[in-house]
This record gives C-alpha cells, sequence and structure tokens, in this order.
C-alpha cells in the first residue's frame, strides 16, 4: 500500500507461500481473494496496531478497518 508492504496485525491467515499442506494452501488463497476483494469495496483507514511499527520482515503492522470494523475481523467471521 502506497509502497509499504503491510501485515495484518489482528489474524495470523493460512500460508500462501509456504503451507503446511493442501488444505491450509487452499485455504490461504481463499482468505487472499476475499480481502482483496474487501480492500477493493471502498474506502478503508489504516490504523497502527501499537506495540511494534514492524514485523521481523520491515512489514508495517497495521488494521485494516472501514467503519469502524476490522477487515480481519470480517474475514474470521467468514471462515
Amino acid at each position: 500500500y502506497g509502497g509499504a508492504k503491510i501485515r495484518l496485525a489482528d489474524v495470523d491467515a493460512p500460508e500462501v507461500f509456504s503451507p503446511q499442506c493442501a488444505s491450509e494452501a487452499a485455504l490461504g488463497r481463499r482468505a487472499t481473494q476475499r480481502l482483496v476483494e474487501l480492500m477493493n469495496a471502498g474506502p478503508f483507514r489504516l490504523v497502527r496496531a501499537g506495540g511494534r511499527d514492524e514485523d521481523a520482515y520491515g512489514r508495517k503492522l497495521r488494521l485494516i478497518e472501514r467503519g469502524g470494523r476490522s477487515v480481519a475481523d470480517t474475514l474470521v467471521a467468514e471462515g
């Protein structure tokens, strides 16, 4: 986002790049696709999560909110 890599600070999603099994890979692809849909659905806010600013890989740790609700909460609620 704006040239920065962002990691959702409030969810531990299934791995896409190094999944432990085919099921995790499928869930990761599904979560990625749904996140893209949610991000493209309208305006959102990036909110600093508190604590650390970045993870060990230099990605910014942020909450993504729309209408006061975390996009990650939506992903979890949808399975």
